[in-house]
């Protein structure tokens, strides 16, 4: 597939030969400064683009911790009144017939499973904010978020 950016404006431009000089003594790169420094560029744009995701993904830790703190009590009540134990179980525990998956304790951060319920993948409905606040959201993830989690095969005597 080709590229439908060029560089022939850019190498034109600078059709010049050059000269590296370092300590050990004089090397000369003869060609296109561009095919030189490409490489360099583009090492460039990909540290810049990781560094930004770093700083992105501390300002979004940075979010969730301040996060408002939801209602563990009327997160159950909600729970239970717009029906998500039906697919999901009581206790967020998941359906014995893999209607609904295990959702508490939530592997996802507070936004995550926010954008999730609002936009999910699969079966499960949306739910827009027309439908359920991001207030009650909260509070439901607040509940979930107290439910205890499993205990791990390896610590099941009958598994092992």
């Amino acid at each position: 597939m080709r590229s439908r950016f060029s560089f022939a404006p850019l190498q034109d431009a600078f059709r010049l030969r050059f000269s590296i000089h370092c300590t050990c003594g004089t090397m000369t790169a003869k060609g296109d400064p561009v095919k030189i420094l490409l490489p360099f560029a583009v090492a460039i744009l990909l540290f810049g683009a990781a560094s930004a995701r770093a700083q992105s993904s501390s300002s979004q830790k940075e979010k969730t911790d301040t996060a408002p703190a939801g209602n563990v009590e009327a997160g159950k009540k909600i729970f239970t009144k717009d029906g998500c134990y039906e697919c999901h179980g009581h206790e967020g525990q998941g359906a014995a017939q893999g209607a609904g998956p295990r959702i508490g304790p939530p592997l996802l951060s507070q936004e995550g499973f926010m954008k999730y319920v609002r936009q999910p993948a699969g079966q499960m409905p949306p739910y827009t904010s027309k439908v359920i606040s991001d207030q009650e959201l909260t509070d439901i993830f607040a509940y979930l978020q107290s439910r205890p989690k499993g205990t791990p095969s390896k610590d099941i005597p009958l598994l092992n």
